[in-house]
């Protein structure tokens, strides 16, 4: 019977963080211009596509060391489980998983090819991302026991800050450098020339899908009903407040800055959203709004890197403090729960970005140099609406 109810449980938490992917495709929908809408709603469900193909074929073994090629008898006891509880949790971890291309396609937006990303969207979620995964939710390579054995505790990520979010952001980081600016981004003196969002009510609709699928996000990362806890509800509903309050002083009411700043709360969370206090979760996502204004700006005026979404800030930066921040917050002197440590935090959220940082680059320049990773010249002008699909969002007016 309880078998049964985890197995409902963690559906209803990969539907919800399913959905989340509707909010990653209106957000960039809404952000990018009108001759890129088409292309960036079509690239963020095909790369769930490809995505589920390489985790279920590679990805899930490679972190988890599980396959499914038995017979069904066999996969509905997998694990020692019953009621196939190993197939719902694949497609749980599967929606973690996607989420990388997803954060992804908010940096590279308008000026990426469609099938070289194909190519860098299953080398990432076949080979990069579970390597990361598997090192600190599986325990792989003796890391997490290393670092309890040396600094008393293993690194905490309880829903993926790092794991996930700065996996995302960071990978992004390389994908953004090897493929360049959008044409007419920067003047020939650097100057930031602007480059308006098509719809700020697409991109208002994208943020609050993604802020309800978070709740499954987190909450559900406990995998059973019973491990459940109230907890990590209230502080990542306290981080997606702070985040948005923070971002909208630190944005001056900019609404792009206050629908992403809800989200840089939620990516914060994630890792200490089990151990912190509501307080202290509150503090987690006033910094995080604060720092993700403050990052997108010095990642596009200083960096000089045309990250459209800011996602190298939103889930690269936010998602590193929330490691780090799971070790501060956690600890019982804040309030916290305690049994953290933060040299661990330190060390495990470092590792996480070294990995991203290195993959995001080998993966985008070797695509790059077998492929062409960017459209040609032409084809960005005319967007890739047209370019890619044949057909633009507004149909209608082209006939017109």
């Amino acid at each position: 019977m309880n078998q049964g109810i985890d197995v409902f449980f963690l559906t209803m938490g990969a539907a919800m963080v399913l959905a989340m992917h509707a909010g990653f495709a209106f957000l960039e929908a809404g952000t990018v211009r009108k001759k890129n809408q088409v292309n960036a709603l079509v690239r963020v469900l095909t790369d769930f596509g490809f995505s589920t193909l390489a985790y279920f074929f590679i990805g899930f073994y490679v972190a988890y060391g599980i396959h499914f090629f038995m017979p069904v008898d066999q996969l509905l006891v997998l694990g020692d489980n019953s009621n196939g509880y190993e197939l719902v949790h694949f497609f749980f971890l599967l929606t973690f998983a996607a989420a990388i291309p997803a954060i992804i396609s908010g940096g590279v937006t308008e000026r990426i090819s469609f099938w070289p990303n194909v190519v860098a969207t299953v080398l990432l979620v076949a080979l990069i991302y579970p390597l990361f995964e598997g090192m600190i939710w599986n325990a792989n390579f003796g890391f997490q026991t290393w670092l309890e054995g040396s600094f008393g505790a293993a690194f905490h990520d309880f829903a993926g800050s790092v794991v996930v979010h700065a996996m995302g952001g960071l990978l992004a980081l390389g994908a953004v450098y090897v493929l360049g600016a959008r044409k007419g981004r920067y003047g020939k003196n650097g100057q930031i020339k602007a480059i308006l969002p098509s719809n700020i009510p697409y991109l208002a609709l994208g943020s609050w899908v993604l802020c309800v699928g978070w709740f499954g996000f987190n909450v559900m990362s406990a995998a059973t009903a019973e491990a459940a806890s109230g907890l990590v509800a209230i502080n990542s509903l306290m981080a997606m407040v702070g985040g948005l309050l923070a971002a909208l002083v630190f944005g001056k009411n900019d609404p792009g800055f206050v629908h992403n700043g809800a989200l840089a709360g939620l990516v914060a969370i994630c890792a200490g959203s089990d151990i912190v206090h509501p307080m202290g979760a509150l503090a987690i996502g006033i910094v995080a709004g604060a720092g993700f204004v403050i990052g997108f700006q010095f990642v596009q005026k200083k960096m000089k890197l045309d990250d459209v979404l800011g996602v190298i800030p939103l889930h690269g930066g936010a998602g590193v403090w929330g490691g780090i921040s799971a070790g501060i917050f956690g600890q019982a002197a804040f309030g916290g729960a305690g049994g953290v440590s933060f040299i661990s935090q330190c060390i495990g959220t470092a590792t996480g970005a070294l990995i991203a940082l290195a993959g995001g680059f080998i993966v985008y320049t070797l695509v790059d140099r077998m492929m062409g990773l960017r459209l040609s010249e032409e084809q960005e002008y005319d967007g890739a609406d047209i370019s890619v699909h044949h057909i633009s969002a507004y149909p209608e007016d082209d006939v017109t």
